[in-house]
């Protein structure tokens, strides 16, 4: 996945996540880039997985499967590769993307220890 210049794009911390998966109302988009295997310990379900180092695959059907103004969190396990993520759809136009601060790994010691830990 190459990058272009830097192009900004938001962040939304694991509290602000778990409200808005609560809110039945909240018309998000959410992107888990981690690997299968990563998913096969700990996963949220709400989430689309398309992992990072499978982007030739879907990345060419991104407006396909994607809004780009529909607000979109995108996570991983510590929020490295979601930011890369991140970074890409906005260079793709995606006009409200947010990557987890914290991942997966966040999630699961401030919100919900019931999701394992690696």
């Amino acid at each position: 996945m190459a990058f272009a210049n830097a192009v900004p794009f938001g962040t939304v911390d694991v509290t602000e996540l778990a409200a808005k998966l609560a809110d039945e109302t909240a018309e998000l988009q959410l992107i888990d880039v981690r690997e299968p295997d990563e998913l096969a310990i700990a996963a949220l379900p709400q989430f689309q997985n398309l992992p990072l180092s499978q982007a030739s695959v879907w990345a060419p059907q991104i407006h396909a499967q994607l809004e780009a103004d529909r607000e979109t969190i995108v996570m991983c396990h510590h929020g490295m590769r979601s930011a890369q993520m991140c970074q890409w759809l906005a260079q793709q136009g995606f006009t409200n993307v947010k990557n987890l601060k914290g991942g997966i790994d966040a999630y699961s010691q401030v919100v919900d220890p019931a999701v394992p830990r690696y």
